[in-house]
């Protein structure tokens, strides 16, 4: 293990590809696991920040730059999240009947959190120039490789009117909407 560690002294900016362990917002950091195996990867809040995102969710595939520290090794940029494989969970019902094409199909708008709570597990954003807030799941956030959202944080999201409103259906990083 030594050599790694010596060999990624020497070359301090390492792509390393791995799993989000876990991330907790509350407390600012978190920690991923390289598929090369090794210690645990520290990510600081800030630098998910950078990359546009205020969390991540556990089991989420990630792309880091990685530098080794005095404490560790340490994620320094952000390149790629995947999303969670996350198990046959049957459809919330409210988008039933909506196959993938349509939330495909469905326009990606910029929008900033009204509120979020995540121990009740929903909120609200508004999409910038329309006056109906959009409902967001947390579900929808798990499936969209988040964990929680901020007050006045900015993001993208994809909605479909339901019998109860407008409703997200994909919630992306703000910078996602400008590419």
């Amino acid at each position: 293990m030594l050599d790694k560690n010596v060999e990624q002294a020497q070359n301090p900016d390492t792509r390393v590809s791995g799993q989000v362990k876990w991330f907790d917002p509350a407390k600012g950091f978190g920690f991923l696991v390289s598929d090369e195996g090794g210690p645990d990867i520290l990510l600081h809040a800030n630098v998910l920040r950078n990359y546009g995102q205020g969390s991540v969710a556990d089991g989420a595939r990630i792309d880091v730059v990685v530098q080794t520290t005095a404490r560790g090794l340490q994620a320094v940029e952000v390149l790629e999240i995947t999303p969670p494989d996350l198990p046959d969970v049957a459809p919330l019902e409210d988008f039933s009947g909506v196959s993938p094409e349509e939330i495909a199909e469905a326009a990606l708008e910029p929008a900033r959190v009204k509120w979020f709570d995540k121990a009740k597990g929903f909120g609200f954003a508004n999409v910038f120039g329309k006056s109906e807030d959009v409902f967001i799941h947390i579900e929808v956030l798990r499936r969209s490789g988040l964990s929680d959202l901020f007050p006045g944080e900015a993001l993208a999201l994809r909605s479909i009117q339901s019998s109860r409103g407008r409703m997200a259906v994909e919630v992306l990083a703000w910078e996602s909407g400008l590419v």
